[in-house]
């Protein structure tokens, strides 16, 4: 039977409308139209295309409010997160997951892009199934009500010229053959999948040599994959790029043919102008994760730049210490007028872009993130008398510089309810979730 949803204001392609008809067939858009509610449900406030998280960690979500004490950088938070990944097993990652995706969900977060690399067991050796550790986090976001591009990374070295050691042992699968024979695997077991896009990665030029890009870069052209890649995020590491390879790590994968439309380049913190112009001449696209820059002290990526030569910019929570992509959107303006000193760098509704229709499509999912016939039918919709929001009206603008993720009452997706008045269908996530983070203490 059709479903049919009356939203008081809804963002279309053309701009914000009042009283819209949605009505749903399956998992689809069937129809968008002005009209009465008659006896469709309603949906108060604004609604929009559901939410395309482009970078996930699932599991630094553990970390969250613990590794804010005491000095230091991304180095000295990488071994906090190296002692949670030492802990987790299936099973835990699938209850971990399962609470961070629904965290997301109550976000308005419709897609998720994990970025996989914790593959094997505590001692390097992969599982009885060498998958197992991806069938959770796609089991997870399954229960939780996303749709996931599971970007499974290529992870072969603890930098550059040094072999794995301690946790890393669990992310490498010894060469970029053998990571590509576990991939395609994981691949086969998700053909016709249409709720699953199984993507790549080369999880950082620090990790994967040049010699070993190319078979990742084969993978996703072969596929139709995603391909997506760690780009720039620390000063360290440009340096001792350009100290090892006389190259960049921008300039190492156009080399090796992992830039493209279908590639997306993770942080792009510190870029040159070369890097600039090779990102927006193949049309990679660029994701910004300004709350995690934030946090770890990372820097200011150059977004505008980027989007004006060509790259188009989607967003990610990647650490999530906060998962709220209101607030990466508005990171990404307000960011740039901390670096510029002036204000207007980007229109709202080329930031909601980025966290929607330009984000599904990074993940594989060009078909959603639009309120049109024939797309996944994801509705979001968001408060629009609570204190944060209150007087600011139905605008994008109200959404990308007041609203945040606790505005966010109703979430469909792909045709399914989600999040209702606030509360996820699988019950209190904060319950999950702290149950999920106990078992790692």
């Amino acid at each position: 039977m059709p479903l049919t949803y009356w939203c008081e204001h809804a963002w279309l392609p053309e701009g914000v409308t009042g009283g819209v008809l949605v009505e749903i067939e399956g998992e689809r858009i069937a129809r968008v139209t002005r009209g009465e509610p008659g006896g469709a449900e309603r949906l108060a406030g604004l609604t929009v295309p559901g939410l395309a998280n482009a970078h996930s960690h699932a599991f630094h979500r553990a970390l969250r409010g613990v590794t804010q004490t005491g000095l230091g950088d991304f180095w000295t938070w990488r071994d906090q997160m190296y002692e949670v990944a030492a802990r987790l097993d299936p099973d835990a990652y699938l209850a971990l997951a399962r609470a961070v995706y629904a965290e997301m969900a109550l976000a308005g977060i419709t897609c998720v892009g994990e970025f996989h690399y914790l593959h094997h067991g505590p001692d390097g050796r992969p599982y009885d199934d060498p998958n197992v550790m991806g069938h959770a986090l796609i089991q997870a976001a399954r229960e939780a009500g996303l749709r996931i591009a599971l970007l499974d990374a290529c992870y072969l070295t603890g930098g550059f010229g040094q072999p794995l050691s301690g946790a890393q042992i669990r992310f490498g699968d010894g060469d970029s053959e053998r990571w590509a024979a576990r991939a395609e695997a994981l691949a086969a077991a998700y053909r016709g999948r249409h709720d699953v896009e199984i993507g790549v990665a080369v999880h950082s030029v620090r990790a994967v040599p040049p010699e070993h890009v190319p078979v990742v870069a084969e993978f996703s052209h072969r596929h139709a994959a995603p391909l997506h890649a760690h780009v720039s995020e620390q000063v360290a590491e440009n340096a001792a790029c350009v100290e090892m390879y006389a190259a960049t790590p921008v300039q190492i994968l156009n080399e090796h043919g992992a830039l493209g439309p279908r590639s997306t380049a993770v942080h792009a913190t510190h870029l040159t102008e070369v890097d600039l112009e090779l990102l927006g001449r193949s049309g990679t696209h660029v994701c910004m994760c300004p709350t995690t820059e934030r946090d770890l002290a990372d820097g200011i990526g150059p977004a505008r730049a980027l989007f004006d030569r060509g790259a188009p910019v989607t967003l990610g929570s990647d650490s999530h210490a906060v998962i709220d992509l209101f607030e990466e959107a508005r990171g990404v303006e307000l960011d740039e007028r901390l670096a510029s000193h002036r204000r207007g760098h980007w229109r709202a509704a080329e930031l909601l872009t980025a966290a929607t229709s330009t984000g599904h499509t990074s993940l594989g999912f060009p078909d959603a993130g639009m309120l049109v016939p024939g797309a996944w039918a994801d509705l979001v919709s968001v408060r629009l008398d609570s204190v944060r929001t209150a007087g600011a009206g139905a605008t994008a603008e109200a959404l990308v510089y007041a609203a945040t993720a606790a505005d966010v009452h109703s979430v469909i997706s792909g045709g399914r309810r989600v999040v209702s008045d606030g509360r996820h269908v699988l019950g209190d996530v904060g319950a999950m979730l702290a149950e999920a983070i106990g078992r790692l203490r």
